[in-house]
């Protein structure tokens, strides 16, 4: 059984299975369901219902598919606003198949901002780094990373997206994080749908 993602940036695609096998495995104890590979979409596509439904049906198209999780970068977008837009069109294309959408935001990279403590020494980050206060308020996520690591060093996304979605503190994103929180909350709402135990969701040690 596959859990099918439809995602953005060329870093999600190695990123986003690391990170749904921490919560499907780790976390939920559900080891029935699996990542499978990313769909890969441009930024735009995510806006259009045409090329959104497409993807969807991209994915159910799949003999293994069992659920969809639409993942974007929400920019500026109002995620109410656009995510229940996309989630319509989502839902339209995959028909009885379980399907969710969620919006980083501002980018999946936020979610590292929210927990910047547990990545110290990780990619070349700085062993005093903190989180800011308000890890959504702010702008350009990737280079907010790179103001932690040494004069002259950047932030590749191929590189290091993957390696900080194994190692970032889940339980410090989703209390200082609305889109992680939306995010575990949807791979909660998919499991259900797909018929999955699930007993503690999401963990309670993380709402403390």
């Amino acid at each position: 059984m596959k859990l099918y993602t439809i995602v953005e940036g060329e870093g999600e695609v190695t990123a986003v299975p690391v990170l749904l096998r921490r919560l499907l495995h780790e976390h939920a104890q559900c080891y029935g369901v699996q990542p499978a590979p990313p769909i890969r979409r441009k930024a735009y596509e995510f806006r259009r219902e045409d090329t959104l439904r497409a993807a969807v049906a991209l994915a159910i198209s799949q003999p293994d598919c069992a659920g969809v999780l639409v993942l974007f970068d929400g920019e500026d977008d109002c995620p109410a606003e656009q995510g229940a837009r996309v989630l319509a069109w989502a839902r339209a294309a995959a028909g009885g198949v379980p399907c969710e959408v969620v919006l980083a935001y501002r980018e999946y990279e936020t979610w590292f901002l929210a927990a910047l403590e547990s990545l110290r020494g990780q990619c070349r980050i700085a062993h005093d780094a903190e989180a800011p206060p308000d890890p959504e308020s702010r702008r350009d996520a990737k280079g907010a990373l790179e103001e932690h690591m040494p004069r002259g060093a950047s932030y590749a996304p191929t590189v290091h997206q993957g390696r900080l979605s194994a190692t970032f503190d889940m339980a410090l994103a989703y209390r200082r994080n609305r889109s992680f929180r939306k995010f575990t909350k949807a791979v909660g709402e998919l499991l259900v749908q797909m018929r999955q135990p699930l007993t503690d969701w999401p963990p309670a040690a993380w709402r403390a």
